[in-house]
């Protein structure tokens, strides 16, 4: 009897291909370059990278709001993800934590492997593996490491420091400016493919009892660096929006209006933005601030005076709106 072709090549390819200690079919590296930092003014937590790998979310970034945030590269054992939050719940520093998993890991590969951790009192340290894909390292500042492998240079990872330094803002901003600058300065050397971002903050998530601040991820694109930056703008969009309605629940109005102005500069094209912020400048008394922001809202939003009426029936403090009838005039004119 003849055997199937495919059985008599998977014979003559399986010693080369699966035998012996050396396979030539195994997953590849998560080769990458990340920056995890802290924000010394509130605690926030973070991490952002990117990597020519696909869904590089799902393997690197690990972080717990007052705990710590780890990335985990190279000759990967993410392992070192959960292990390291433990150990920095436990007490750990970072510096602690890092000799810990190296000392724990049994595993094949160890010295490819790269890995960096900040924990909450602002303690940071960095490990690259003698053998880990060429170029490769890691830079630390006062509250950040840069670090990534098969990159295009040490200018990679000088440029997310000086950048991060360099950026005002929350801390999002400042990773987001860190990673752009990598990237522009080379970044992974074989192009690009995933990119993510984790911010921690306690209870400072969307909805109830969610530390995770910032959580997106772009799993496969072409220009994932911008993809990233798209979703960076709708997360910050929905936080600020998020804080403001917390804010007017507890009567701080002016700082609701605040959160609501930052919710609007980050998408200045969303109609519920706008119409947010004009309901909240009329609750602060200020008529002539609430109907820019309403007219903006209508210039964005075909149906806006359905979706006014119902928003203003349905929230309580906004309802004295609907009898103010020389506002309304001017506001639906054109309408």
């Amino acid at each position: 009897m003849k055997r199937p072709l495919f059985a008599v090549l998977l014979c003559l390819v399986a010693p080369a291909v699966f035998g012996g200690d050396r396979p030539i079919l195994k997953a590849p590296t998560v080769s990458t370059f990340s920056i995890v930092a802290i924000d010394a003014s509130n605690g926030d937590l973070g991490i952002a990278v990117a990597s020519r790998y696909f869904s590089v979310g799902s393997v690197v970034p690990w972080a717990y709001a007052g705990v710590g945030a780890i990335a985990t590269q190279a000759n990967v054992n993410v392992g070192y993800g959960p292990r390291g939050m433990d150990l920095l719940r436990q007490g750990l520093t970072a510096p602690e934590v890092l000799k810990k998993l190296l000392e724990e890991d049994t595993f094949a590969g160890k010295d490819g492997r790269q890995a960096a951790i900040v924990d909450a009192k602002g303690n940071i340290a960095a490990y690259t593996g003698p053998h880990a894909p060429h170029w490769a390292g890691d830079r630390q500042g006062k509250t950040w490491s840069a670090q990534g492998n098969i990159l295009a240079g040490p200018q990679v990872i000088e440029a997310m420091g000086q950048t991060f330094e360099a950026t005002q803002g929350e801390l999002a901003e400042k990773l987001y400016a860190a990673l752009k600058a990598g990237d522009d300065a080379g970044g992974d050397a074989r192009g690009h493919q995933s990119a993510s971002m984790l911010v921690v903050r306690k209870q400072g998530g969307r909805n109830l009892n969610n530390d995770r601040y910032i959580y997106i991820n772009v799993d496969d694109s072409a220009r994932p660096l911008e993809e990233l930056r798209r979703l960076l703008n709708l997360n910050l969009t929905y936080n600020y929006e998020d804080q403001a309605q917390r804010l007017l629940q507890t009567g701080k109005i002016p700082e609701a209006v605040a959160a609501a102005k930052k919710a609007v500069a980050y998408s200045p094209n969303q109609a519920y933005a706008h119409a947010t912020l004009g309901f909240l400048e009329y609750l602060a008394r200020d008529k002539d601030a609430a109907m820019a922001a309403f007219l903006q809202a209508k210039q964005l939003d075909p149906d806006f005076k359905k979706h006014f009426e119902a928003t203003a029936q349905g929230f309580p403090a906004a309802r004295p709106i609907l009898e103010d009838q020389e506002f309304l005039a001017k506001l639906f004119s054109k309408q």
